[in-house]
C-alpha cells in the first residue's frame, strides 16, 4: 500500500483541563480533494473529546497558508489569536480552536 496521509497529534493539558492538539495533518497531492484531511481531524477531535475528555482542539498555521486556512475554517476552527513570529521568527502564525461538545 501507499501513504495517502497523515496526522499527527497529542493530548495536552493537566487534572481535568485537558484538549487535542494537532501537530501535523499532511495528505498527498494527488489525494487531495477527498476529504481525507477531514477524516483524519475527526478521528483526532473524536479520540481529544471521548478518550482525553478535551473541551477543544488547537492547531497553528502559517497567516500566509490562505488554503489551510480555509479548509480548517471549513472544518469549524476560528482564529483564536495571531502568535507573532511563530515561525523562525520570519512569518506568524494563526491559533486555531475548534469546541468540542
Amino acid at each position: 500500500g501507499q501513504v495517502m496521509g497523515y496526522i499527527m497529534g497529542k493530548a495536552e493539558g493537566e487534572d481535568k483541563e485537558w484538549h487535542g492538539h494537532v501537530t501535523a495533518v499532511t495528505v498527498g497531492p494527488e489525494y487531495r480533494r477527498l476529504g481525507l484531511a477531514a477524516t483524519f481531524m475527526n478521528f483526532l477531535e473524536e479520540v481529544s473529546e471521548k478518550q482525553h475528555n478535551g473541551y477543544f482542539v488547537d492547531l497553528f498555521v502559517r497567516v500566509s497558508n490562505v488554503v489551510a486556512v480555509n479548509m480548517y475554517t471549513n472544518m469549524g476552527y476560528t482564529v483564536y489569536r495571531r502568535v507573532l513570529n511563530y515561525y523562525s521568527g520570519e512569518e506568524d502564525a494563526f491559533d486555531m480552536r475548534k469546541s468540542l461538545a
